[in-house]
């Protein structure tokens, strides 16, 4: 049984089938809201004992002891749609680079992309605040993430990459955004199963998902239900494995996460069984 565990979790579209009616599944989860950054530091400080947070957050954290729940993520095998870079200049020429705030992964995905396929290194390097648009900002590039991204942006930019498909293209590999990972030493019951009937539910009512949540978003029922079944990857497979530990390898070389990071599962022979 579980009881009492706190979960964190993102009210992005992308997220919703891996919580879909969890706290009916697990009755004694408390679920929270909150940005995927933010959820990384409460996770850290112990204010939850789970939550759904950036790969990039669980490399930096690997110090403190945590532990990826298996066989869950979001992930991309190619275009994931909701992670764009937009550039007014081209690449070589971008000096002044602005990172939406909401992800912290995909802010290291920018970095190692420009770095690794445009051999650049903005000088400058500056949050973009949630809520703020992205003509807001008058750096020569963009990061944005989540479902704002979705949408076609008024201004033409010079380029505009999906940040999931060229990192397929440049690795071979799928990339991995979040994890669902648990504080060292909780004791989760059936919660790691509750996680995967929960994900296996909200997949097979994607298109109601599409339904309730696509037009509040500004994006039609078709869109919303083929990026839900077909631009995202819930599962954490090994080839997600690979994917995030070359993540994880090229982090390091830019100094955006510690060098040498071992991926460690909670009670993995377990829940593979189960799942």
């Amino acid at each position: 049984m579980t009881a009492n565990v706190r979960v964190g979790a993102v009210s992005y579209l992308n997220a919703k089938p891996l919580y879909h009616r969890l706290t009916e599944l697990a009755p004694g989860v408390h679920l929270e809201m909150d940005l995927p950054s933010r959820l990384a530091d409460r996770l850290a400080a112990g204010d939850l004992d789970v939550a759904l947070i950036p790969s990039v957050e669980y490399l930096r954290g690997a110090s403190l002891g945590h532990e990826i729940i298996p066989g869950l993520a979001i992930a991309a095998r190619g275009a994931v749609r909701s992670v764009k870079l937009y550039s007014r200049v081209p690449w070589q020429r971008i000096e002044r680079l602005a990172l939406d705030e909401g992800s912290r992964t995909s802010q290291a995905l920018a970095l190692i992309w420009l770095d690794h396929q445009h051999q650049v290194r903005p000088a400058t390097v500056e949050q973009l605040p949630m809520g703020v648009p992205l003509q807001e900002s008058t750096a020569d590039a963009v990061l944005l993430i989540g479902d704002r991204a979705m949408k076609t942006p008024d201004e033409p930019f010079w380029e505009v990459v999906d940040l999931a498909e060229v990192w397929n293209a440049m690795t071979g590999l799928p990339f991995v955004f979040a994890l669902w990972v648990v504080r060292s030493g909780v004791e989760l019951g059936d919660l790691p199963q509750a996680l995967l009937r929960s994900r296996a539910e909200g997949l097979s009512q994607a298109a109601e998902l599409a339904r309730r949540f696509g037009p509040g978003l500004g994006l039609d029922v078709a869109t919303c239900y083929d990026y839900l079944t077909r631009s995202l990857s819930y599962d954490l497979g090994e080839p997600e494995i690979a994917g995030l530990r070359q993540f994880a390898r090229l982090a390091a070389a830019l100094g955006l996460a510690p060098e040498g990071v071992e991926l460690v599962f909670h009670r993995r022979c377990d829940l593979a069984a189960s799942h």
